[in-house]
């Protein structure tokens, strides 16, 4: 039995639409179909710009509005947003990095839903954290959630910061980390350094950690990256303490950036950045070749000594260079830490390699002066023909 049409009022065949299509056209309608709700974030372009609040985009045909207090935003400049309220037909957004909660937060239990900051009051540094005063309520941060790293706390009382509320029991325990915002904010940093960042540039930075294999330096962007110990100095050093010290500001290069999961990896060099003189710039005049000096034995091999005359000024000694000589056993003896004086032979300034020799000792010429004439009479011994004058011989 066929089944009968449906007519419309205008006479037409009426086509119900599958239900998943039409599904698909109201979310299309709405934010929802994004899965945008309360906390999430994203990047939307500013449409309009009324009083003080901004239109932004956001894939579909409801727009979000962005309250703001300070410099307006122009149209056309993209901004990192956080939704703080999504309802049909209404989208709430917060700029990222925008201070106070107050105008989008009805209550720390909205923050917390929504992972927005609020503003704290340090009060007092007590074990293992701080109390901080959010609003009416007492909070506690541990010490470990309050910066990368602290190494006085009392240094923190009396200040104000923003924190992510991380545990919330209403009438119980609040607890908030300063540590989570500094993490989303060096993640929007990584990611921006990321894509202006060339390899070669030079940049400014503080050293705030240092280990055995190299000093870590915090830019002042708040990009933190590896200066491996190879890179600290010309010459060979035992420990990067030789060369820097915590909290030293210097200018390095950045050498190399790879993204290894959710993080980003930077190293760079201090002696290529300006911070460390290169020996080797006027080695030519420093180091005349045919000088003699006395240096310090780095290492032995098998084919010579490698002599160190100065920081990044390291020469090759070559076992040639003794072999035949009367110190040859004296040289086969030197160790590590041994001093030995040494003579330029020739210099390679674009392999930075020096090759030295054992010093010659000067001609000696004294007896030349002893046949010199001094007031008209001979002050040498004379030759053997005048030794031998007058003698008889039978």
């Amino acid at each position: 039995m066929a089944k009968k049409k449906e007519i419309d009022l205008f006479g037409e065949d009426k086509i119900a639409k599958p239900m998943n299509e039409f599904e698909a056209l109201l979310n299309g309608s709405s934010i929802s179909a994004r899965g945008l709700a309360p906390g999430d974030r994203f990047r939307g372009e500013v449409l309009a710009v009324t009083g003080k609040e901004a239109f932004l985009s956001t894939g579909t045909p409801t727009d979000a509005v962005m309250p703001f207090a300070g410099e307006a935003p122009k149209k056309g400049d993209m901004i990192d947003v956080i939704v703080v309220r999504a309802r049909e037909g209404e989208i709430l957004v917060k700029a990222i990095g925008a201070r106070g909660v107050s105008a989008e937060a009805d209550s720390l239990e909205d923050a917390f839903d929504m992972e927005l900051p609020v503003e704290g009051l340090v009060t007092e540094a007590v074990k293992g954290g701080f109390r901080v005063k959010v609003q009416a309520a007492k909070a506690f941060c541990p010490i470990s959630q309050m910066d990368w790293r602290v190494t006085d706390a009392n240094a923190y009382v009396g200040k104000k910061f923003e924190f992510i509320i991380t545990k919330f029991e209403r009438g119980r325990d609040v607890v908030v980390s300063r540590r989570k915002l500094l993490e989303q904010e060096r993640a929007t940093s990584e990611g921006d350094f990321l894509n202006s960042a060339e390899l070669g540039q030079i940049y400014s930075g503080k050293i705030f950690r240092v280990e055995k294999y190299g000093a870590f330096i915090r830019l002042d962007n708040g990009i933190e990256g590896l200066i491996p110990i190879s890179e600290m100095s010309f010459g060979r050093i035992n420990h990067p303490q030789e060369v820097v010290n915590l909290d030293q500001v210097v200018q390095v290069k950045l050498m190399r950036m790879e993204e290894d999961g959710d993080r980003l990896k930077v190293s760079f060099s201090l002696k290529q950045g300006g911070s460390v003189t290169d020996p080797w710039e006027n080695i030519l005049q420093d180091y005349p070749v045919g000088s003699q000096y006395e240096g310090t034995v780095e290492h032995k091999e098998q084919f010579g000594l490698f002599v160190n005359l100065a920081t990044g000024i390291t020469g090759l000694l070559p076992r040639s260079a003794w072999r035949d000589s009367v110190d040859g056993a004296q040289m086969e003896n030197k160790r590590r830490g041994d001093r030995v004086k040494v003579r330029i032979e020739r210099i390679d300034t674009d392999a930075r390699k020096i090759s030295f020799s054992l010093p010659r000792d000067d001609e000696d010429d004294s007896w030349r002066g002893n046949a010199a004439v001094s007031g008209g009479k001979s002050s040498s011994m004379g030759t053997l023909a005048d030794l031998l004058k007058g003698v008889k011989i039978k």
